[in-house]
């Protein structure tokens, strides 16, 4: 099917027909992890962690900044893509931009056990579901209306917030470590 025949003015909803249809969709579903029903965000940052920790003993820091910079950029076309094949400017299902940003996290405050894992795990879920102060105007910063086409710009505010909500999330663990670290 041609690209021009799986874009339309309604909205689309992800499936795993749908998602195997295109690897970009692959991707940018989080190879599966955005077609939960509920929380979808959640649970494609669980699976970004469950990655992080299969891969990071077999990955240096060089090799961690290239993935992170590969992905984004490739993920960029992938959210794109799909978000135009799902006719809406930031679908929920898409949940790449969880996962790179949450691998930034990761690799940023390594070395870190499980607690502190999961700290950077609930402040990201916050900043990232809440999206206060700073986030909020990056999720609005590249913001599409729906029905209209899903081009370049709102592919980069997909994964632009959560960079952002990954930059909170570094600040408030920086700051705890600079004051009771």
């Amino acid at each position: 099917m041609s690209e021009s025949a799986t874009e339309s003015t309604a909205p689309r909803r992800a499936t795993a027909r749908f998602m195997l249809g295109h690897p970009a969709r692959w991707m940018a579903l989080g190879f599966g992890s955005g077609l939960s029903p509920k929380a979808p965000g959640t649970v494609g940052t669980l699976w970004a962690w469950l990655s992080f920790v299969l891969i990071n003993p077999w990955l240096n820091d060089g090799q961690w900044a290239a993935l992170i910079v590969a992905s984004t950029l490739i993920g960029w076309w992938a959210c794109t893509l799909t978000a135009r094949h799902m006719a809406t400017p930031d679908p929920g299902a898409i949940v790449w931009d969880e996962i790179v940003a949450f691998w930034l996290i990761l690799w940023l405050v390594s070395p870190v056990g499980f607690w502190g894992q999961l700290i950077a795990f609930a402040l990201f879920r916050y900043f990232d579901a809440a999206k206060p102060g700073p986030v909020g105007w990056a999720d609005q910063l590249f913001k599409g209306e729906r029905g209209r086409p899903v081009g370049w710009a709102q592919g980069w505010g997909i994964l632009f917030d959560d960079f952002v909500a990954a930059g909170c999330t570094l600040m408030v663990i920086a700051l705890w470590r600079f004051f009771w670290g």
